[in-house]
């Protein structure tokens, strides 16, 4: 896909940072990109990979939970802090979460986008109709 395709899922893409990093993937999702695996699908429905013990449920919980498994801690924002890796999590309206995206070592943020290409991104240039928005972040020491 273009990036002028990835600009109609995302217009928020238009006016930022973006640039696409690899090509189109059905191996691995955001969650899994996120959590620095690109072998694996991640969700928590019976036919994806999920962490043990973590309830398979499509809750903000579970997502946390999840990334709690890889050694990720709440945190307060998205702002780069050296000696951090730090994900962000997507929900929409309801709560669900849709999305997470890891933050980069030059502070930009990269996301794997469904089973299109990975992305180099401003945090918010994906917010809005297809992801929704960031209420959680995490980190943990690199």
């Amino acid at each position: 896909m273009s990036m002028d395709n990835l600009i109609r899922i995302f217009p928020g893409l238009s006016n930022s940072y973006s640039k696409i990093t690899s090509p189109e993937t059905s191996d691995y999702n955001c969650i899994a990109w996120a959590a620095g695996d690109n072998q694996e699908w991640w969700w928590p429905d019976t036919d994806s990979y999920w962490p043990p013990n973590v309830p398979r449920k499509e809750s903000l919980s579970a997502f946390i939970a999840a990334f709690e498994t890889m050694g990720y801690d709440t945190c307060q924002d998205g702002d780069f802090q050296h000696g951090f890796t730090k994900i962000a999590i997507f929900v929409d309206n309801n709560r669900i979460p849709t999305h997470a995206a890891r933050q980069a070592p030059d502070g930009f943020w990269t996301s794997k986008c469904g089973e299109l290409e990975d992305l180099d991104h401003e945090l918010n240039a994906l917010c809005g109709q297809a992801y929704g928005r960031v209420v959680h972040y995490m980190k943990k020491l690199i």
